[in-house]
């Protein structure tokens, strides 16, 4: 169980490596997107990416899952999940090329007609890339998925900030996304050495394994993106785009941080599927983890939100802040439930992720309709924040059933960040009080200043909560001992007590 769950924590360890640098340079590229477009812009980019999401969900078989969790998936499924990736992809295309013209009727955005054909390109284009990197995760090899996702993420950046630079347009963010798609197929053939070709000699297999895996991916879009379609259609461009960006930043050091764990932890999960009480542990550790780093970082951008939009977006972004302080919320409920569908997987039992998504999606649009119509997207904002509270229950009872997993063995992995981010939020209202003023150059240095004291005061929480309790086998000792180890290495040393009672 120790070689599987370190290789899990080196895994995670690459993936939050790569998330800190992805959305630290997506939040740098937005910022000063932000400060160069206007929120119509946003919103304009955000109807045409909704439309490819949807058409996507209609091919969203997830094959790569199946790759992953096959111990002996050869040629065979590769060269078919590679066939179908090509005939979707142009199928897709082809699909945009024709509603095209009517998205921007319904929208009534002319401009829209014009960015769809040109992203339909890029589906086209993303379906020839090579299936091959999808070995990179089924082997644990994760200093190669680092490589190759950064290489990625780079691409669109080092374009589209020029452009937007040149032209103050919408179009920098359209041709960021498809050069960002072209270079992403020329590194999945350049990194991996797997050489795809067609066939379809594996698609009964993998259209059996893979049939939960469309609905489920079905459910996750309506459960995450519905209210884009309402707020799109009543607020239009300008009022998608401030909350596509609300979105984009609240939920960033949340769900982006707990992706990388989560990616990294499935294959891991997947070779303990038939070992109840190793698994549990595992799933237990991987909690605990995301706890840590995804309870502080949500109740921090809420309790700083109304500082960080005129800093960082700018004024003409206010309304960004309400909406921020609502879904860092929603942000930090969604992270602590997201690992729990990749236990269902690798277990075997989609279907039960589907059964989950579909109630929570009743509960959603019973939610989000009223509450979109009467207050726009604060209420939609508001409405996926009350599915969580309402659905968090449910995910618990399930996972504690399917794991056998007690009540207070699963608090246990969560009490101190939770104790610790509350007494952070505290400090933090005392902390604006004090020093918060309405310049914008004090107001960037007064968030910086926020952030670290933040970060200070819940470090510290934690830490003594965690001696408190007598210095259990946790997430903080890992972390303790990675720090302490870093430290000594750099010639400093230090000793953070990690020896039990």
């Amino acid at each position: 169980m120790n070689e599987i769950n370190n290789e899990i924590a080196k895994g995670a360890a690459w993936m939050v490596a790569f998330k800190f640098l992805d959305r630290g340079i997506g939040l740098a590229s937005t910022v000063v997107l932000a400060r160069l477009l206007a929120p119509t812009d946003f919103g304009l980019i955000a109807m045409a990416m909704m439309l490819i999401a949807a058409l996507q969900l209609l091919v969203a078989f997830s094959f790569d899952v199946h790759l992953i969790q096959k111990a002996d998936a050869g040629r065979a499924e590769f060269d078919t999940v590679w066939t179908f990736n090509v005939l979707f992809g142009l199928a897709i295309g082809a699909a945009l090329a024709l509603l095209a013209h009517f998205m921007a009727g319904f929208y009534r955005e002319p401009r829209l007609e014009a960015v769809i054909y040109t992203l339909a390109l890029g589906c086209v284009a993303n379906g020839l890339a090579n299936v091959g990197p999808v070995m990179f995760r089924r082997e644990m090899r994760f200093d190669r998925e680092f490589k190759f996702m950064l290489g990625k993420r780079l691409a669109p950046v080092a374009v589209t900030i020029p452009i937007a630079l040149w032209l103050h347009s919408y179009w920098a963010l359209a041709l960021g996304q498809l050069t960002g798609t072209f270079v992403a197929v020329a590194l999945s053939y350049y990194m991996s050495s797997y050489r795809p070709r067609f066939s379809l000699a594996a698609r009964a297999e993998l259209f059996h394994a893979s049939k939960w895996l469309v609905v489920n991916n079905m459910l996750a879009f309506l459960n995450g993106r519905a209210a884009e379609f309402v707020i799109g259609k009543f607020a239009g461009a300008s009022g998608l785009g401030v909350y596509t960006i609300s979105n984009e930043i609240s939920t960033l050091p949340t769900t982006e941080l707990v992706a990388p764990i989560n990616r990294a932890a499935f294959p891991g999960y997947a070779r303990l599927a038939h070992d109840l009480a190793r698994l549990r542990d595992s799933f237990l550790g991987v909690i605990s983890m995301i706890a840590l780093f995804a309870i502080p970082a949500g109740l921090g951008i809420a309790a700083l939100a109304d500082l960080m939009v005129p800093a960082v977006l700018g004024w003409k972004w206010q309304a960004a802040t309400p909406l921020i302080q609502v879904l860092a919320l929603y942000g930090v409920l969604g992270a602590l439930q997201t690992n729990i569908g990749y236990v269902y997987l690798a277990v075997g039992r989609p279907r039960l992720i589907t059964i989950v998504a579909f109630v929570q999606f009743l509960v959603l649009l019973a939610l989000l309709l009223p509450a979109t119509w009467y207050h726009g997207a604060i209420g939609a904002a508001v409405a996926f924040l009350g599915t969580a509270l309402l659905m968090a229950p449910v995910n618990q009872i399930l996972i504690a059933h399917q794991l056998r997993l007690s009540l207070p063995a699963y608090l246990a992995r969560l009490w101190r960040p939770l104790v610790a981010g509350l007494a952070m939020v505290l400090a933090l209202v005392a902390f604006k009080q004090v020093v918060a003023t309405q310049h914008t150059l004090a107001l960037a240095a007064t968030l910086l200043a926020g952030i670290a004291f933040g970060a200070l005061v819940y470090s510290a929480c934690l830490y003594l909560l965690w001696r408190v309790a007598g210095r259990p086998d946790s997430a903080e000792r890992v972390c303790l001992t990675q720090i302490e180890q870093a430290m000594h290495r750099a010639g400093v040393r230090v000793n953070f007590g990690l020896e039990p009672r």
